[in-house]
């Protein structure tokens, strides 16, 4: 079969114009297959068929449907189109799910050239963004011009993460967290014309909106796209907006590439006419799809360069667009969402079709922050308090309160104290086939680290309780004694909210039980700092054209010789100094070297950058000068940067160099490398498949590697890793490497390294037996090269992260030589034999501990001693009900003791009695305590509020209990001045409290 020929008709019923024009061949050069043809009244486009397994699971049924309806002609290869009413037919009778509008959005521009990726990580290889937040952050390295296309265009379904705009999620009908983008990118090969023609013809006919619903948004002074909306494509003027830059003109940051845009909006209420539209009114517009044309590059004063190479970026909202054809009322309600959200009312007991809209918001909040989870998590970020991870324990925190304001109690199954997460989770993980088939392979990790994090919070929220408990006291209490109405402040609530997940609507009810009120004015400056804040972080893709761009094109990928090689002559291709290219630099000068091929490996993939040397003739006396090299970075796609110091001569552009690699560091971290794929092995085997790496560094004198668990290793697991890595290094096994395609090495069970990204052939590295990863680090060739191993630590560096330190090779016999070393040094000094140490040293602590109590026994009975002198200095206060108060400085005197004075001194004075001791136990520091006996408690002066205060005057803070508290500081001279001002503020509260 040479092609297939799907018709549409070339013209509609809008005013006789055509709305779909047949292309002419003015148009710029278009990729092989996007051939068009006129026949019998019908636009044909010509397009040789592809494989199905550039999609994830088939084609879509309406696909298959069409070419049911296709016949083999007699005389060609070629398919014959079916008529337009059996096509509408077929679209009618077909439901139309959010599977099938991915489909044959992929299938549209796979049919126009465009090569079909699969979506990136969430998790982006871009230090300028937390998370994967456009579909176009996979593609700016060829933006930039920093890597060569590979392909004129593409198009793909992002999965993408976007937290600025948290808080509308569920409140208004299309906000997200988690959302899918498909997008169509042209990288220098088609531009206005054919992105707004095609754009129109997906909506229209592919996806059969009524073209008179269709609205269009163009920037104010894009003259070009608005002519080919209004003459080309046939929109009426009136349907076609301009609109300022804050709209329609999109910048990637203050510099860099940016463009006029151009928007798609559909209009669920044509009733209301064309006059006084406003296409920012949500009631009745929804932008679907937006096309930006990236055709210039901004300067740092704000000018505008036209791009060398003019490119398309677009983006079509999926979830947007599902809710269009689908025809519901907003996006959470198409089968995208509208499952999980079901799962998560028949946990909460209520229907969702019944509930009022306050009900409806929060299970479309779980509905959504399930999504964003679970992809995340797949995607390799855990719960923690920092960057990425913070972002999936804050979306988690709040289905977890969301869950309980809806009444959610246990797991649905019979568990009350059991995590309703998973429950839900569940669903998503049933739908992720269709989006990302490999999300349910990892699904138990994934219900378990949602388990574990639900009910790790569920505790935190009873600790937001318990504050809110003394919050309120504070509150009704402070009402009371400047007879005010009781309120607590809007920073206590965002406290509860923001740190301890605390719902306000609880915070509020819980409030007005008690009789205050919540400053929500407050809370929502406090929230707006927050939501600013976010924005700021969040809403920007960042890019840069400069240097580094021009220096792309002008340099060529470097060849890597450094698997079979450590040596090679090169010649000098660049030389940067401070970032900046120059011709020559000379001895003593820091730079970076650009050859056009090397045996020095650059840093990927966790392995650190060769170490070694250049040298090259110097003049006429022919010596060797030298450049030492002491990292080799990836840059500019391909490129291998050298960064090193010339120590002797002058080194040119052009000129021929001989490259060493440092050889002994090569082997230690070829060792390591291995090392680090065995260690994963092992601990798949010790403590399950469950595990995957988290990151890893292989360095030349030790290897780290982080993996998700969520629990610390014990000692005998350890013990059985480091057994089997030595047994495996024992067995003298010959290493296999090998390059394949990525989808024959995942086939084979090949393991993918975390953050790496691969291309279609991929070089795998196999210990037979025991390990198959991709990799393209170095590596030893046979087991035995490796030595030795041995785990020097093993310890959490995050929620569900744990990280091991270990060495191997000849870093692994220094290891072993130092400790030796060191252990025969103590077996000398405790007299002792090796198997004898942790005997006596046990024996030695037990005597330190017992001495050390002998002393502090001993300072505290000389603590009360000097108590029991200045009892006398105890005076009366108060005329109703007299109060014994001392307060006196106790030179020296450490913390402790410092306590056991004042718990002496308040017994002696006896009840009622207020006590407040302060000293001076080491160079800048201060030490505060005070003691208040149950009859000064009762008047409502309490210890713990008191000394606070009291302690800032010495640099320093502290609290307590009503009855007692400590404090410390940092300013010594200050301590005479502080005790004064206790002594006075403690009289006159006491003299009023007791008269």
């Amino acid at each position: 079969m040479d092609s297939l020929k799907l018709p549409h008709s070339l013209r509609s019923s809008h005013g006789g114009k055509a709305l779909i024009p047949f292309p002419s061949s003015s148009l710029s050069p278009k990729p092989p297959n996007r051939q068009f043809a006129l026949s019998n009244g019908l636009f044909t486009r010509t397009i040789t068929p592809f494989s199905p397994s550039i999609f994830p699971c088939g084609h879509c049924d309406l696909m298959e449907a069409r070419r049911m309806q296709f016949h083999t002609s007699s005389t060609s290869a070629s398919m014959q189109p079916m008529t337009e009413e059996l096509m509408g037919k077929a679209s009618k009778d077909l439901p139309v799910s959010g599977d099938s509008i991915r489909r044959r959005f992929l299938n549209f521009y796979a049919s126009r050239g465009h090569k079909v990726l699969p979506s990136a990580s969430l998790v982006p290889d871009d230090p300028t963004v937390l998370l994967t937040i456009a579909g176009m952050l996979q593609f700016k390295p060829i933006f930039l011009g920093k890597v060569p296309r590979q392909f004129p265009c593409a198009t793909t379904a992002q999965r993408c993460i976007r937290t600025n705009d948290v808080e509308n999620v569920g409140r208004t009908t299309r906000h997200h967290t988690f959302f899918e983008m498909l997008g169509n990118f042209s990288f220098g090969d088609y531009f206005k014309k054919e992105a707004i023609k095609w754009a129109w013809e997906l909506s229209t006919v592919e996806f059969g909106l009524p073209a008179d619903r269709v609205w269009i948004s163009v920037y104010e002074d894009d003259d070009e796209a608005f002519e080919i909306w209004r003459d080309e494509v046939g929109v009426p003027v009136e349907r076609i907006k301009r609109m300022g830059e804050d709209d329609n003109f999109w910048n990637s940051g203050v510099t860099g590439p940016c463009g006029p845009c151009s928007e798609l909006y559909y209009d669920f209420h044509p009733e209301r006419g064309i006059l006084d539209t406003d296409l920012g009114d949500d009631t009745r517009f929804i932008e679907f799809y937006n096309l930006v044309f990236m055709q210039y590059n901004k300067k740092e004063d704000g000018s505008l360069d036209p791009l060398k190479q003019k490119n398309i970026d677009t983006g079509l909202g999926l979830e947007r667009l599902a809710r269009i054809l689908q025809k519901v009322p907003n996006n959470y309600e198409t089968d995208l969402i509208y499952p999980i959200i079901e799962k998560a009312s028949e946990l909460a007991n209520v229907s969702y079709a019944l509930a009022d809209d306050y009900t409806k918001m929060n299970l479309k909040i779980i509905g959504d922050h399930l999504r964003a989870i679970v992809y995340l998590i797949s995607d390799g970020v855990f719960p923690s308090n920092i960057g990425r991870g913070y972002v999936v324990r804050r979306l988690i925190r709040r289905a977890v309160r969301t869950g309980r304001l809806l009444g959610i109690k246990g797991d649905g199954r019979g568990n009350l104290e059991g995590a309703f997460l998973p429950v839900v989770a569940e669903k998503v993980i049933e739908l992720s086939t269709l989006i990302d088939a490999d999300v349910k392979n990892i699904a138990s990790r994934i219900l378990e680290e949602l388990k574990r994090e639900e009910l790790r919070f569920v505790q935190t929220l009873e600790r937001g309780e318990k504050l809110l408990d003394e919050m309120l006291a504070d509150a009704l209490l402070s009402a009371k004694e400047n007879g005010t109405a009781p309120c607590l402040s809007g920073k206590d609530a965002f406290l509860l909210y923001d740190t301890y997940g605390f719902p306000v609507e609880i915070t509020k009810e819980v409030a007005e039980e008690r009789g205050a009120v919540i400053d929500m004015d407050g809370f929502d400056i406090e929230m707006e700092n927050q939501r600013r804040q976010s924005q700021a972080a969040h809403s920007a893709v960042k890019l840069a054209v400069g240097n580094g761009a021009d220096l792309a094109e002008n340099v060529p990928d470097t060849e890597f010789l450094g698997y079979d090689n450590l040596y090679a002559r090169a010649v000098v291709e660049s030389l940067l100094v401070n970032g900046n290219p120059v011709i020559q630099v000379s001895e003593g000068s820091d730079v970076e070297v650009l050859l056009n091929r090397t045996p020095f490996y650059a840093e990927s993939g966790g392995q650190i950058g060769d170490h070694g040397f250049l040298y090259f003739n110097n003049g006429e006396s022919l010596q060797k000068a030298v450049v030492e090299i002491k990292d080799v970075q990836k840059s500019f796609g391909n490129i291998f940067v050298h960064k090193g110091t010339i120590r002797e001569g002058v080194l040119e552009v052009g000129r021929e160099v001989e490259a060493a690699v440092d050889a002994k560091l090569r082997q230690r971290a070829k060792v390591h490398h291995t090392a680090t794929h065995l260690l994963q092995a092992a601990l798949k085997k010790v403590v399950g498949q469950e595990t995957s790496q988290a990151g890893s560094l292989v360095s030349f004198d030790r290897l780290r590697f982080d993996f998700n668990f969520h629990r610390q290793l014990l000692d005998s697991e350890l013990m059985e890793i480091e057994g089997l890595i030595n047994r495996w290094i024992g067995d003298a096994t010959l290493l296999q490497t090998k390059v394949m395609p990525l989808a024959d090495a995942k086939r084979a069970g090949a393991i993918a390294m975390f953050g790496e990204k691969y291309g279609e052939q991929v070089r795998v590295v196999e210990v037979p037996g025991v390990s198959m990863e991709l990799c393209g680090g170095t590596h030893v060739s046979n087991t035995s090269e490796i030595r030795g191993f041995k785990i020097i630590s093993e310890q959490g560096i995050a929620s569900g992260i744990r990280r091991i330190e270990a060495v191997a090779g000849e870093a692994f016999i220094e290891y072993v030589n130092a400790r030796d070393y060191h252990m025969k040094n103590l077996c000398s000094t405790l007299k002792v034999k090796a198997e004898e140490v942790t005997t006596r040293v046990e024996n030695l602590l037990e005597e330190l501990r017992m001495a050390r109590n002998e002393v502090s026994a001993l300072r505290s009975k000389a603590a009360e001693y000097k108590a029991s002198i200045i009892a006398s200095k105890a005076f009366p206060v108060g005329t109703s009900k007299k109060i014994r108060v001392l307060v006196e400085c106790m030179d020296d005197t450490d913390a402790d003791s410092l306590k056991s004075a004042a718990e002496y001194l308040v017994d002696a004075l006896q009840d009622p009695a207020a006590v407040v001791l302060g000293s001076c136990p080491g160079e800048g520091k201060v030490s505060l305590v005070a003691a208040f006996t149950p009859g000064v408690v009762d008047l409502g002066v309490q210890a713990g509020k008191f000394i606070g205060p009291i302690a800032k005057l010495c640099g320093g803070g502290g609290g307590g209990r009503p009855n007692f508290a400590q404090a410390g500081g940092r300013k010594p001279e200050n301590l005479s001045s502080a005790l004064e001002k206790a002594q006075s503020e403690l009289v006159s509260i006491l003299t009023e409290k007791a008269s």
